[in-house]
Order: structure tokens, then sequence, then C-alpha cells
């Protein structure tokens, strides 16, 4: 332990102040528990900082640039549509410090709460109290959680130490638009990042190593996606993985994929995330982790240890906000007697392109390989009467149901709004009801939810 600080005492350690971080320390410091809560990067971890907050705001200023562009689609006269990329940038960024000085308020306005800045770790145990350190400042505490997150991972492709690169954390610093963003990753990251910058006006080219872009989507979805951002002039190369990534010193970067190379001003890798536990030292009270430095738990987020939980990302029970959030909720209901799990959580998302890609359950592929008989039913955007009025027909919709039980197992939509509509899915699959009860129930006119019930009056067997 640091000798040359006292010792702080504590009931609680949380180790990130992500999204499960915060709502934890500060609600079991409301219960009057002694908390640390302990960060070594910023306040809001990924989501506020890197993530969702400023991501979904700079997805907004991309599509008033779109719209304005299509200005005479609706009978409007706009002129010559100029993007002022920095602007758009610092719009974001505003967002970002309000957001992040939001939660940091409110984290050092709870009493009981202290907030530590150092990224934390453990060294050992002292009976029932684990021994920690948050920079230089050791402290002990009879319970702990883990909600440290992810990064970028940057696989060992050829030449990639010697280029520069960006990932989703330095993008977003950038204040001149890159010329030529070549994007390596075609899932959510790299194909939200890339009609996102494509509609500020850079020139965008992606390359997934996979067969098609979203391949664990399912393949008309995967098409229909990809129609619709090569409509927008975003390139696609797929099916090959990198040969080799330099410098072009007149230029920028290039890359060579199957045989071809593209040059480009920037490179973004958008390849999957990696676990924040190697500063933790879990080796030093036991905790378990996988080959990547996940952190297996059960059902009630505990880890191998007693007394250590780990929620978030780097449980592997789901790399979203929303999940994140939601292990933490499972955390302190657990803790005051309840018995609510994580296991069995029915999966749901979204991918912010624009349209956005609403999911949940079972994709078609899934379900196949699943064995269970299952019924099916399509419906394209096109045909939905909301969509043709906004003029965003692009996208299709479908669901999911388990032919013996009668319930919904999963829905894929894809299409204006589509990351609202899914939520009446998700919820209504929670109340464990037969479809014909969402079938049947009233809907308003004119939404695009008002078609599900006609979708499920239209199901046939998945062949």
């Amino acid at each position: 332990m640091n000798k040359s600080k006292p010792v702080l005492e504590f009931d609680v350690a949380v180790i990130g102040a992500g999204q499960a971080g915060p709502n934890l320390a500060m609600t079991l410091a409301g219960r009057g528990e002694k908390v640390a809560l302990i960060e070594g990067g910023l306040v809001g971890g990924s989501c506020v900082n890197y993530g969702c907050t400023p991501t979904k705001t700079l997805r907004k200023s991309a599509r008033v640039a779109y719209l304005a562009r299509r200005a005479g689609d609706f009978g409007i006269q706009a002129g010559k549509v100029e993007i002022d990329f920095a602007a758009a940038m610092g719009r974001m960024q505003q967002r970002v410090d309000e957001s992040r000085a939001g939660l940091e308020a409110s984290i050092t306005g709870q009493d009981g709460l202290t907030l530590l800045r150092g990224w934390g770790a453990f060294t050992g145990r002292a009976g029932d109290r684990f021994e920690l350190t948050a920079g230089d400042q050791a402290l002990r505490a009879a319970r702990v959680f883990l909600n440290t997150g992810t990064r970028a991972f940057i696989p060992p492709l050829p030449g990639i130490d010697d280029v520069p690169h960006l990932d989703n954390v330095s993008l977003l610093q950038l204040r001149e638009r890159p010329r030529h963003l070549i994007i390596i990753g075609g899932s959510y990251i790299g194909l939200e990042m890339g009609q996102i910058f494509r509609r500020l006006g850079s020139e965008v080219t992606v390359i997934e190593a996979g067969p098609r872009i979203t391949g664990h989507e399912n393949e008309a979805v995967s098409k229909a996606i990809t129609e619709m951002l090569r409509g927008e002039g975003i390139h696609f190369y797929t099916g090959n993985e990198v040969e080799r990534v330099e410098n072009i010193f007149d230029a920028g970067i290039a890359v060579t994929v199957g045989g071809q190379r593209v040059e480009g001003s920037h490179l973004l890798v958008a390849t999957g995330r990696s676990p924040n536990t190697e500063r933790l030292n879990l080796a030093a009270v036991g905790v378990k982790a996988d080959e990547r430095g996940f952190v297996p738990t059960n059902g009630k987020l505990q880890t191998n240890v007693p007394g250590i939980w780990a929620v978030g990302d780097i449980n592997k029970r789901g790399a979203f906000t929303h999940t994140s959030y939601q292990d933490g909720q499972i955390v302190l209901a657990n803790l005051k007697g309840g018995a609510r799990s994580a296991d069995g959580r029915v999966s749901t998302y979204a991918m912010y392109t624009d349209p956005p890609l609403g999911r949940v359950g079972l994709s078609e592929g899934e379900a196949r390989e699943s064995g269970r008989a299952t019924l099916v039913a399509n419906f394209q955007m096109k045909d939905v009467s909301r969509a043709k009025e906004e003029s965003e027909t692009a996208g299709l919709m479908q669901i999911l149901v388990d032919e013996q039980s009668e319930e919904i197992v999963g829905a894929s939509l894809l299409g204006f709004g589509c990351d609202e509509v899914i939520q009446v899915i998700s919820n209504f699959m929670a109340t464990g009801a037969r479809y014909q009860v969402l079938r049947d129930a009233l809907p308003i006119h004119p939404t695009v939810a008002e078609f599900l019930p006609f979708l499920l009056d239209q199901l046939e067997p998945l062949k």
C-alpha cells in the first residue's frame, strides 16, 4: 500500500465512472454507505465522451446537411449547402462538456461519495476487505464494483504501427474535415461514422474483411444498408483482409486490400473493442478473466471472488450503454434482497445509421440455427405510409414468432424511426404475451408502429 498518504476506508469502491458506475455509487451513498468512485479518465466514460453523446450530436448536424441538400424534394429552395466542419465539431464538443459537467456536479454533490482521480487497481486483501490504489491514493473497501469499459481494438495489420490512424476517440478530436476517410471495419462504429463524415463532405471508403457489412445481421438487412450507403456515395471493399497499410507522404495513407490500393487522407480503425482490465491487477485478489481480459460473472454480475462485481462492457453481457446501466440496476436491486438476473436478458440495440436499425432478440439466421419452428413476416419501408409522407422509404421490417409458444422472439427494423419502434417490440416481448395481443392492439395513425399489427397478420413459416 502507498505510505505517503493515509489509507482511506470505504464500504464500497466503484472503479470506473462510465454508465453503471456513477448511479451505483450515488445510490449506495444515498443508502448511507461510504463510497469511493475511482476514475482514471473522464467522468462519463465512453458514452458521454466518445460514444452516444458526441456521435448522436454530430449525427444531427450530418442529417441537417443531408436534408438541406434534399430541400428541393420537399419544395424548398435552400441554395448551395456549405459545411462548417469546425462549427459542427464545436457543437458536438459543447454538448459533451455540458453532459460531463452535469454528471460531475451530481457526483460531487452526493453526500457520502468521494470521487478519486486516478487509475484504480487491486493490491491485495486485508482480512475481509480489499486493498486498492487510485493513482497514488491507497484505500480499502469491503465491496468492489468494476465498471472500466472498453477501448478500440487495433488489429496487427501489416504496417499499422508506422501509419497515423484514428480510433473512435481521436476521430472526434478532428477539427479539419478529412478529404478522404478510409474506414477499416464495416460494423456499427464504422458505418455510423462513415455516413456522418460523408454527409459532412468527406469522401468515404469502408473496408470489411467479411463477405458483407454488418455480417451478424440478416443478409437482407446488410444488403439494404449497403445499398442505402452506396446511394450516398460511400465506397465498399468486402471479402478480403487488409494486406498492407502505408504512408503516402504527399497525400496521406494507402490501404491495399484484395490486390487493390485505396488512397486516402485519414484512416479510422473500427474493428472491435478490448476490455480496460489490464491495469486492475485482478490477480492480486484472484478475479478470473478470459484470454481477452473480459471478466465472467454469474447472472447477478458477481465475479468468482465474493464481494467483487463486474458491470458493463467488461463482463461480455452486452456492449451497450443501456446494458451497462441495467447491470447497475440489477446489482442495486439484489443488494436490497431482490432476485434480478442478467441471465436470459434479451439483446436489444440500435445502429444509428440514418435511417437507424433497431434489433431485438433472434435474427433470421439465429432462428434457423436454433432449430425451433419459427414464423416470419416481412414488410418493406417503401410501403409504410408515414415513411412515404416523410420521403424516408429506405429499409425493411421483419418480425419472428415462435410457432409453438406464439411469442415474438426477434425483430429487425431498418427505417425511419425504427430506433424507437423497436422498443414497442422489446417491451412487449418482456411481458411474455402471445403475439396476438400486439396484433389486435389499437395503433395510432399515421406512424411506423401502426404497421406492426398488419405485419403480425402476415406470418408464415420461416423456410
